[in-house]
């Protein structure tokens, strides 16, 4: 697993994250549509810590920078 996120990527997802769970406590979002949100905010945390988006390998996506 090649590391394909760049720190901008990572921390755009973790203040999306963020903001989704201070929506889901603050009760502005609830029911069906809070579980799918929480869900997507989970995977935003995870892709982040581990720097890898599986979404981005099969088209070949890296926001990574290149290293000369």
């Amino acid at each position: 697993m090649k590391s394909n996120m760049g720190v901008l990527d990572k921390t755009v997802r973790i203040a999306a994250a963020v903001a989704i769970a201070i929506l889901y406590f603050t009760h502005i979002i609830s029911g069906t549509t809070a579980i799918v949100f929480l869900i997507i905010a989970g995977i935003f945390i995870i892709t982040s810590f581990i720097n890898f988006c599986p979404l981005y390998y099969p088209f070949g996506i890296s926001t990574r920078k290149k290293i000369k």
